[in-house]
């Protein structure tokens, strides 16, 4: 049977090298800025669509 992983919640966190912490932030990062770029060249659909009614309307 399968141990309960939430028996190790209420413990003590243990520390993590130095190499590791600096690892997981990089990658973090690149992929917020991933993220921010997708974001920038996407298009917003709601204002395409409320644009697209805006002119329509005129």
């Amino acid at each position: 049977m399968m141990e309960n992983p939430f028996k190790h919640i209420d413990k003590p966190l243990q520390s993590v090298p130095d190499e590791l912490k600096a690892k997981v932030m990089n990658d973090i990062a690149i992929a917020k800025l991933l993220m921010e770029l997708a974001d920038l060249f996407s298009l917003n659909l709601a204002d395409v669509i409320e644009g697209a009614i805006k002119q329509r309307k005129k």
